[in-house]
């Protein structure tokens, strides 16, 4: 008798639990009414661009022209200085990962 009162117990915590847990699953998963579909998305043209430099709003026009002056010139190079600076400092920064303990001795 006090084995069948748990049975009973269990199934029905069962039921109730599956029951409950699926009942906002539908509408948690679909998106929001305003979002536009990624199909419709993906066929938008775009006219205006925003510029790799400085982040100002470029026209198409404007934007295929900076991409083509930048593709032409190449980025100005850094100072041999400035170069071997960076380069100690990301030396730096590994050798302190793969010892720690170094950061205490300096």
């Amino acid at each position: 008798m006090k084995n069948r009162k748990y049975i009973y117990l269990i199934v029905i915590s069962s039921i109730v639990v599956s029951l409950t847990s699926h009942q906002g699953a539908k509408v948690i998963a679909l998106p929001p009414p305003e979002d536009i579909p990624e199909e419709i998305l993906r066929t938008e043209i775009i006219l205006a661009a925003r510029s790799p430099i400085d982040g100002k709003s470029l026209s198409a026009a404007e934007y295929a022209q900076l991409q083509a002056q930048l593709q032409q010139t190449p980025p100005p190079k850094l100072n041999s200085k400035i170069r071997e600076n960076i380069f100690l400092l990301r030396l730096r920064k590994a050798l302190f990962q793969l010892f720690p303990f170094l950061d205490t001795l300096i």
